[in-house]
């Protein structure tokens, strides 16, 4: 289908900027929307804080179902569809808001078209300042919009609604089971700090080998030591990993090797710096840097019970690590962590729950992935007059 092109500006009754004020938490009535407050693309009106508004400025900058608003600098470009407001909410001055023209224009179809590469193309050209991006009125206005009839328009936000609620629900099961190993720890061995059951404490490095990773030398340093076949596990590996390291972007060379070490699969890796004491469990023989500490669990344990229970004191670790340049741990004191130990055959049983979680979750994310797919092929087709 022959799609117009038409500028925002000829479909909105509104393009302009927000309130300037300060934010309160006294409830004066006018709720105060700033950019913080939009978290991918949802409003949480009940952490919204309020501001002072006269009832002129309450007027011109009230929000509305079916307003749009846009960041104008930090995260510029994004943008939410207001779908609800309390009564006096106005918006703050880092945000643009658009009213789209309801007989022409569908609020809906609109806030899909602003996810679009073709939309991103345009508000990145048409960012402004050396520094720090920016956005303002005049540029909005000239943004280039797709539009269709308004029924077309509406049969098409209703597709991408309905693909963009399938993908949200896939994220939130895949939120909702990332509490789950910790309730079933909770359960089985109680808290681990309290140790509600009495099971015996021992040092941290009396059930398993505990020792730094090895990397004085960097890429730009030292190529030669790069490149080879040994993987090389970094910090941010450890970090951003769901349980276990299945993958990795660096390796080592045969070179690189001799002046580290390889641990073996099964290693659990804990970070020491920037990240403190996240943790993942290696699924293959690899080198890791001296920002990463290694630990092998003896006969008495399990690496998936450390791992959990790493999770429980994790906050408490980056709490109270020292701190220098920027806070981190050693080893001495992860060495001289107390644990809980239970015995090891109901550890064995909690690593076979973990070991049926991860499948589960393996396939979560494969389902979140398909719908992230399904999503974006159909956004990319709704707005070339493909779907």
């Amino acid at each position: 289908m022959q799609t117009k092109s038409v500028d925002l500006n000829s479909i909105s009754t509104k393009v302009d900027y927000g309130l300037t004020a300060s934010a309160t938490e006294s409830d004066t009535g006018n709720r105060f929307l700033r950019i913080t407050d939009i978290r991918e693309g949802r409003i949480n009106w009940e952490d919204v804080p309020y501001c002072q508004c006269s009832q002129e400025d309450e007027k011109k900058y009230e929000l509305r179902e079916g307003d749009i608003v846009f960041a104008r600098t930090g995260s510029v470009g994004n943008s939410c569809l207001i779908t609800e407001a309390p009564r006096g909410a106005v918006f703050a001055s880092y945000l643009i808001r658009i009213r789209p023209k309801r007989e022409v224009v569908d609020s809906v179809f609109l806030s899909y078209f602003f996810r679009t590469p073709d939309y991103w193309q345009q508000i990145m050209g048409a960012a402004v300042g050396a520094v720090h991006l920016g956005l303002n009125a005049t540029k909005l206005k000239q943004l280039r919009i797709p539009l269709p009839p308004l029924p077309e328009q509406k049969r098409i936000a209703a597709i991408l609604a309905k693909a963009d609620r399938l993908r949200r629900l896939r994220r939130y099961a895949r939120d909702l089971s990332d509490t789950y190993l910790q309730s079933v720890f909770l359960e089985m061995f109680g808290d681990p700090v309290a140790n509600p059951m009495g099971w015996p404490i021992v040092k941290l490095s009396s059930i398993g080998r505990l020792d730094r990773g090895k990397s004085e030398n960097r890429p730009r340093n030292a190529p030669e030591l790069y490149g080879g076949p040994y993987p090389f596990v970094q910090t941010g590996d450890v970090a951003n990993a769901s349980g276990y390291i299945r993958a990795y972007k660096q390796t080592y060379s045969e070179l690189g090797l001799k002046q580290s070490k390889l641990w073996p699969s099964g290693t659990l890796c804990i970070t020491i710096a920037a990240n403190i004491a996240k943790t993942a469990i290696m699924t293959f023989d690899a080198c890791f840097p001296d920002s990463v500490v290694g630990f092998v669990p003896n006969e008495k344990t399990n690496v998936e019970f450390v791992q959990q229970w790493f999770a429980f004191i994790q906050g408490t670790l980056e709490e109270t690590a020292p701190e220098s340049a920027q806070k981190n741990i050693n080893l001495r004191i992860l060495r001289n962590l107390d644990i809980p130990l239970p015995p090891l055959l109901l550890q064995r049983e909690f690593a076979h729950i973990v070991h049926k979680f991860e499948r589960l979750r393996a396939q979560q994310r494969e389902a979140e992935r398909q719908a992230e797919h399904l999503f974006q092929t159909l956004l990319h087709r709704a707005f070339r007059g493909e779907l």
